[in-house]
């Protein structure tokens, strides 16, 4: 199989799959190295596919609705509530982002959906013995989510707001 071809494939199974592909489980699949697939993953986001890598493999990016940014605070020990918060209202959050003086922006793709998500990614967080990026930054951090439309967006905003966790610089 050619490299055009097999990146046509790639592309194909990503698009189908439900859940992120990692790129060890697509290689096993074309019998190529997890380096190969990265790259071809590489390939075809530079030929204009929109392609978001998270901790949990590759997806493709479809949205639905409309997408905010928003700013907020709070303790790591505090990250499931938000996260619930979030979800429980019809969110999606799709990424994660700190303003590091060192490196600029870091952001972090995240696409938790449900209450199996947050679990899945606190779980990986514990495991790996990784901080959260909030603790680069005192705990202020941005969340990219996705609603259905705007009157979502403000329940989550006022519902953060009512937690304590919604920023603002005062």
């Amino acid at each position: 199989m050619t490299g055009d071809l097999r990146r046509q494939h790639i592309l194909n199974d990503i698009n189908q799959s439900s859940v992120p592909l990692s790129a060890s489980r697509i290689a096993k699949k074309y019998n190529v190295s997890r380096q190969i697939i990265v790259g071809d993953v590489a390939l075809l986001r530079a030929s204009g596919h929109d392609i978001m890598s998270t901790a949990r493999g590759y997806i493709i990016s479809k949205h639905e609705g409309v997408i905010h940014q928003i700013a907020v605070s709070h303790t790591p020990q505090e990250t499931e509530e938000e996260l619930r918060i979030i979800i429980n209202h019809g969110g999606i959050v799709l990424d994660v982002t700190v303003e590091h003086p060192v490196y600029g922006q870091i952001t972090g793709m995240l696409n938790i959906k449900n209450e199996d998500d947050i679990q899945d990614f606190l779980k990986r967080v514990s495991q790996n013995d990784t901080g959260l990026l909030l603790t680069l930054t005192h705990g202020l951090h941005l969340h990219k989510i996705e609603c259905k439309n705007e009157a979502t967006f403000e329940e989550i905003k006022s519902s953060l707001n009512n937690a304590g966790f919604l920023y603002h610089n005062d």
